[in-house]
C-alpha cells in the first residue's frame, strides 16, 4: 500500500530543482508524431528526484505519459511515498491555456493512485495544485 506523503512545504529553491529536473527531462522525450515533448520529476520521501519523459508510439494508444514514467520509476525504486511531482510541457507556447499543461486523465488517475497528496508544480505556472483540484472524483477502490 502506497502511504500518503505528509505534508510538506517544498522550499523555493526545491521546487524550482523539481521543476528543473522536468523541463531536463522533456529534452529525452521522443515525441515523433506529437511533436509535444513532456518531461516529469517524482520527488520521492527518500529526497531522490526520479524522472521520466512521454515516448510515443505508432500506434498511438501505446504511448506512455511522462507522467507515468516519472511514478513507474519512482515505484520500481521502492519508494513508498510521493512528496511532489513537476511537469514540464516545453513545447507549450508560454501562454498556452493551462489546460495544455496539465496532466491528461489517464496521469491524474495514476497520481490518484500513488500520489494522492502530493502538490503538482507545472512549469510556468506560480500556482500548485492538489489532486482534487484536476480530479474532483477520482476512481479509487476500498
Amino acid at each position: 500500500m502506497i502511504k500518503k506523503s505528509d505534508n510538506l512545504t517544498l522550499t523555493q529553491s526545491q521546487r524550482k530543482r523539481l521543476i528543473s529536473e522536468a523541463e531536463s527531462s522533456a529534452q529525452q522525450a521522443y515525441a515523433p508524431y506529437s511533436r509535444f515533448r513532456v518531461g516529469a520529476a517524482v520527488l520521492a520521501a527518500s529526497g531522490k528526484i526520479y524522472r521520466g519523459a512521454n515516448i510515443e508510439n505508432a500506434s498511438y494508444g501505446l504511448s506512455t505519459c511522462a507522467e507515468r514514467v516519472a511514478l513507474a520509476a519512482t515505484m520500481v525504486a521502492g519508494e513508498a511515498r510521493i512528496i511532489a511531482i513537476a511537469v514540464a510541457c516545453v513545447d507549450a507556447p508560454p501562454d498556452a491555456p493551462l489546460e495544455h499543461k496539465l496532466p491528461c486523465g489517464a496521469c491524474r488517475q495514476w497520481l490518484q493512485e500513488l500520489a494522492p497528496d502530493a502538490p503538482i508544480f507545472v512549469s510556468g505556472e506560480e500556482r500548485s495544485f492538489r489532486l482534487p483540484d484536476l480530479l474532483p472524483h477520482g476512481f479509487t477502490l476500498a
